[in-house]
């Protein structure tokens, strides 16, 4: 039986749902609020996981092209103090792929392929309608609405599918990123370029990180991370890159240069607070809506956020091909939503416990944290 079933939100969670329905012969409607596939910056790399990231894009049918994509060099880890001493410095090893990079546009174009994706399509709320196996209704932000069977909220952090299901929001963790990025990082900063290595580098040091990331194509994206109250950039304006420079500058003052010119020389900086819904978020089942990915467990950005998306994305897709009936169908999603959140708490409970260790008093846990993860 086909089911009429609405991807809210074209992410690595939406798009692998949508790839594996289609390659099992369901084809699902993706609804994108961006107006193109290119409308804005995809951001930075991800490293795709064995067993969470690449198992969802077997079950979809690329794994060989992300093979192909990806950039095993880019699992490189060096970890600095405030001073610029290496405290670590991990290379990975010729057969090393546990862990490859690949950026986040690549990611994007290799999964939408052949999708059905409405773009420019902002969705405001979705309703659940009346009645057993009625579905839910989509309402769009031009007024029109549409009925599906199912419609599944991959809309992200301030998904505006969950409240159809939840009235849990995400909270504060006390800890902002500011983002920015350099270009062409090998021939207009050298030095910096040694410095990143092929991956990424790090340094620690009270209540604050700089981390540098290496994407593609002499691409570089720097996060400075640090604990402050919310509302710390209020009187800055985020376009206003000086301003926010030197205030960054200012909270990094004593650090080294080496590390100061990941500032310096950054181009237009972002302002992200780092919000994350409640360890073991769950909700009770509504028939005809359901959630995967940061709508349904936002948690600390340590690498396992899109792995996660992308594996509840290919097991809820697979689990909707094989119902055969409506009735069959909310089972499917009931028994998914019973999984994902079971999943989704452990690793909530390890990320959150990892942002501590990696934005803490003592930087020597920052290290502590890296080593049980890749040991020496």
């Amino acid at each position: 039986m086909r089911h009429r079933i609405a991807v809210v939100g074209g992410g690595p969670g939406g798009l692998t749902l949508a790839r594996v329905l289609h390659r099992l012969g369901h084809p699902a409607t993706v609804l994108e609020r961006d107006p193109a596939p290119d409308a804005r910056p995809p951001g930075g790399s991800l490293d795709l996981h064995e067993g969470l990231g690449r198992l969802a894009l077997e079950k979809a049918g690329v794994l060989a092209r992300f093979e192909e994509l990806c950039r095993p060099e880019g699992q490189a880890m060096r970890i600095l103090d405030a001073a610029g001493n290496v405290l670590r410095d991990w290379r990975p090893g010729p057969d090393e792929r546990a862990n490859p990079e690949i950026d986040r546009g690549q990611l994007r174009d290799l999964l939408l392929g052949p999708l059905d994706v409405r773009w420019g399509r902002g969705v405001t709320h979705v309703t659940p309608e009346p009645g057993a196996g009625s579905g839910a209704r989509v309402h769009f932000a031009d007024g029109r609405q549409e009925t599906f069977d199912l419609v599944v909220g991959a809309d992200g952090a301030w998904s505006r599918t969950r409240p159809a299901v939840s009235a849990v929001t995400p909270h504060y963790t006390g800890i902002t990123v500011v983002e920015t990025s350099l270009d062409d990082v090998d021939t207009r900063h050298p030095g910096l370029a040694r410095l990143i290595g092929d991956g990424s580098v790090a340094a620690y040091g009270a209540n604050r990180s700089l981390v540098a990331q290496r994407n593609s194509g002499g691409h570089v994206k720097v996060y400075a991370r640090f604990r402050a109250p919310l509302d710390r950039h209020a009187h800055l304006d985020p376009a206003d890159s000086e301003a926010v420079r030197s205030s960054l500058l200012a909270l990094f003052d004593g650090w080294a240069d080496p590390v100061l010119d990941l500032l310096r020389h950054g181009a237009a900086f972002a302002h992200r607070p780092l919000h994350v819904l409640p360890v073991g978020h769950s909700w009770t089942h509504v028939p005809g809506v359901t959630l995967l990915g940061d709508a349904a467990h936002l948690m600390p950005p340590l690498g396992v956020g899109a792995n996660l998306a992308m594996l509840d994305g290919a097991e809820l897709a697979e689990a909707l091909a094989a119902a055969a009936s409506p009735a069959d169908l909310d089972r499917a999603v009931r028994a998914f939503e019973e999984r994902m959140c079971a999943r989704a708490a452990k690793w909530a409970r390890i990320t959150t416990a990892g942002l501590e260790r990696l934005v803490s008093p003592d930087p020597a846990e920052a290290l502590a944290q890296f080593e049980e993860v890749q040991p020496s």
